[in-house]
């Protein structure tokens, strides 16, 4: 890894794929704008905190590999399911609403990348780079 920071890595990659990492951090950081008036908002920060810590563990063991999706897989496939579960109260015309679907949205393509790059590093393709 030569003394580079996951930031380090990921600064590195081409603007499409930052932009996404950027969007990801950015909706779920915005979580706490609602964390303390909807339940679901308050899982989403959860989640997302505990990515934060587990990720660089992760990273600290395997590098810059495919295996990083686990930490998203971890902690969002149990979020999104909850989210899935509790739709019928998430009124899309609200703000948090737009926002939790939004969240769902993005969160969920991310677990499709996450998923497929987990089998790809099981199957022997653990480069990103």
């Amino acid at each position: 890894m030569d003394g580079m920071t996951l930031n380090d890595f990921i600064l590195q990659e081409p603007i499409w794929l930052r932009s996404w990492l950027f969007w990801l951090m950015f909706i779920n950081t915005a979580s706490i704008l609602f964390a303390f008036t909807r339940q679901e908002a308050h899982w989403v920060l959860t989640a997302w905190l505990a990515n934060l810590l587990f990720m660089p563990m992760l990273f600290a063991e395997f590098g810059y590999t495919r295996i990083l999706g686990l930490s998203h897989i971890v902690f969002w496939t149990p979020l999104l399911v909850y989210l899935w579960r509790r739709r019928a109260g998430i009124e899309l015309r609200s703000i948090s609403g737009a926002y939790l679907w939004a969240l769902f949205a993005s969160n969920g393509l991310s677990l499709v990348i996450d998923y497929i790059d987990l089998a790809r590093y099981l199957a022997g393709d653990g480069a990103l780079t």
